[in-house]
C-alpha cells in the first residue's frame, strides 16, 4: 500500500492526469493542431521531485513533458493555451506542445538535445557560485543517441552539478527496451565513474527521502547524478498510436499510481479527483473561449 500523500500533492497529481485526459480529447475533436504525447502513468516523477528544486535549478524537459511543467509551475491554463495557439499561451503558441521555455524551464521534442545544453547550464551555475543544479528528463529510448554519452562524458570530466532523470516506460514509441537497449542504464552510468539511483516506488515520501541526500550532493559536490525511474506509460506514444498487446496495457495499468491510490484511499482520492476534474474543464471551457494567438493570426 502507498503511503497517503499530501493533500496538494495529490490534487496536482490528479490535475496532471486529467490535463492529458482532457487533451486527447480535444484531439478526438479536432481542436488541436499537430501533435502530443502524454505521460499518463508517469505523473508521479515531477510531482515527486517537486520540493526537492528550487527557482535556480534549470530543468529540462522533453516531447513527454506536460507533467513536468505543471509540476514546475501549476499553471494548466497558460501551458492550454500554448497547445490550443489561444492567446496567453506560454510562448504565444509557437512552441505548442513540445518546445516550451519559461523562466529557467526548457523543453524539445529533439531526442537527446538536452543533454549537452544542461551541461552547460550547470557549469554556468557551477562557475557562478550558485547552488543550483541542471535537471534533464530524458526515457530510456534516448540512450540511442550519441549526444546523451557526450554530455555523460562531459559532466563527469568537469564536476558538473547534473541530474538525469531517466523515466524508463520499457518503451519507446512501440519498440519494447528490451530490443533496442543492450546492457543496463546503470551501467552506462557506471561507465563514466557517474553516480546511479534505481527506483521502482511510486511513494512520493519514499521517493523524497532517497533523492534529497543525492541531490544534495550534486549540489554541494558538482558531482553528476543519474536516477531511473521504473515507471510505466499507460496511454499511447502519441494520440492513439498504441501497438502493444491487450495484456501487455492491462500490465501497465496494474502497476499504475493511480490505480493503487485509488483503491488505499478512496475517499480522499474521490474528493481530490472530483476537483482536480473540475479545474481542468473549467480550464477547457475558458481557453476554449480564448482568441487564437497573435501569432497564430499573422500566419
Amino acid at each position: 500500500m502507498p503511503s497517503r500523500m499530501d493533500d496538494s500533492d495529490l490534487h496536482l497529481l490528479l490535475t496532471i492526469r486529467h490535463f492529458e485526459l482532457a487533451l486527447l480529447r480535444l484531439f478526438e475533436q479536432g481542436r488541436i493542431d499537430g501533435t502530443t504525447h502524454t505521460c499518463l502513468g508517469q505523473e508521479y516523477v515531477p510531482v515527486a521531485l517537486r520540493p526537492l528544486l528550487t527557482d535556480d535549478d534549470y530543468v529540462f524537459s522533453n516531447h513527454r513533458g506536460h507533467g513536468h511543467y505543471l509540476a514546475r509551475f501549476e499553471d494548466p491554463a497558460a501551458l492550454l493555451a500554448e497547445i490550443m495557439g489561444r492567446s496567453g499561451g506560454v510562448c504565444q503558441g509557437v512552441g505548442g506542445s513540445q518546445h516550451l521555455h519559461q523562466g529557467r524551464y526548457f523543453s524539445s521534442g529533439v531526442q537527446g538535445e538536452s543533454l549537452p545544453v544542461a551541461v552547460g547550464a550547470a557549469l554556468s551555475l557551477k562557475h557562478a557560485g550558485s547552488s543550483g543544479l541542471a535537471l534533464a528528463y530524458i526515457g530510456d529510448g534516448t540512450f540511442g543517441e550519441g549526444a546523451v554519452y557526450e554530455a555523460l562524458n562531459m559532466a563527469r570530466l568537469w564536476d558538473a552539478p547534473l541530474a538525469v532523470v531517466v523515466e524508463n516506460n520499457h518503451i519507446a514509441q512501440t519498440t519494447p527496451t528490451d530490443r533496442h537497449l543492450a546492457g543496463s542504464i546503470s551501467g552506462r552510468a557506471a561507465a563514466f565513474g557517474i553516480a546511479y539511483h534505481g527506483t521502482g516506488s511510486q511513494d512520493l515520501s519514499a521517493i523524497r527521502a532517497d533523492l534529497e541526500p543525492l541531490l544534495r550532493r550534486v549540489r554541494d559536490h558538482g558531482e553528476p547524478l543519474v536516477v531511473e525511474f521504473d515507471t510505466v506509460r499507460v496511454g499511447p506514444h502519441s494520440k492513439g498510436d498504441d501497438t502493444r498487446e491487450p495484456a501487455q496495457l492491462q500490465a501497465a495499468r496494474d502497476r499504475d499510481w493511480h490505480t493503487a491510490y485509488e483503491r488505499s484511499y478512496p475517499d480522499q482520492f474521490a474528493a481530490a479527483d472530483a476537483s482536480a476534474r473540475g479545474a481542468v474543464d473549467a480550464a477547457v471551457a475558458e481557453v476554449g473561449a480564448r482568441e487564437p494567438s497573435d501569432w497564430r493570426v499573422a500566419c
